[in-house]
């Protein structure tokens, strides 16, 4: 009959020992696998980082392009201007190397309805384009559409003197002047790659462009 000596403790097999068991369970596939959570995928956050930028900014052409669109208006209501340009110096001078590319505009009567169709159909509704040059073409186009309003109030309304006179004189005066803010603030918001958004056009403009 064995007798167990109880102040010797019987020997650990190593298969059950801490540090064996431990790496064991460390050598195990599974062992300390982190869990299947939905990682953030690069590629998606790359593509959104694109869209922002076509979106909110603009790159050299596009700023050019925008630039250049906030004219068209200007040379379809430069008529609006006579009074204003023969009473004040500085306005002329201002607008004085405009004038070639003004008599370019106007020397053909559908060249303002070409140009029309041309913005709209070719920029506006082209998703090539980004949205920022859709947006400020847009904005141009809503601003040219509505010179039909004083267009309509002179030819029914047309007085030669008087108070008539002076009321249409006003009416063109503040036309021509809000046409030329609109292109300083927007051609030059353009070229520096800011967003401008201009009275009474840019929700219009905002609807029209996706």
């Amino acid at each position: 009959m064995l007798l167990c000596n109880p102040m010797t403790s019987p020997s650990v097999p190593s298969t059950l020992s801490p540090k064996t068991h431990f790496s064991s369970l460390r050598n195990h596939p599974s062992f300390l696998t982190a869990p299947n959570f939905p990682s953030k995928n690069p590629t998606r956050r790359k593509l959104l980082v694109v869209q922002s930028k076509g979106e909110d900014s603009a790159d050299g052409p596009d700023r050019l392009i925008s630039a250049v669109c906030y004219f068209y208006p200007f040379f379809d209501g430069i008529q609006y201007g006579k009074y204003v340009i023969t009473q004040f110096t500085p306005i002329q001078v201002l607008i004085q190397p405009l004038f070639p590319a003004i008599k370019v505009f106007k020397s053909f009567p559908l060249n303002g309805f070409l140009v029309f169709l041309t913005l709209y159909f070719v920029v506006v509704r082209n998703p090539n384009f980004s949205r920022y040059v859709r947006f400020n073409t847009m904005q141009a186009v809503v601003l040219d559409v509505l010179l039909i309003f004083p267009d309509l109030l002179e030819r029914s309304f047309n007085p030669k003197e008087g108070l008539g006179l002076d009321l249409v004189m006003s009416v063109d005066s503040t036309v021509f002047l809000f046409l030329l803010v609109c292109l300083i603030y927007g051609s030059s918001s353009c070229l520096f790659g800011q967003l401008p958004r201009l009275p009474i056009v840019a929700e219009a403009a905002d609807r029209q462009v996706l």
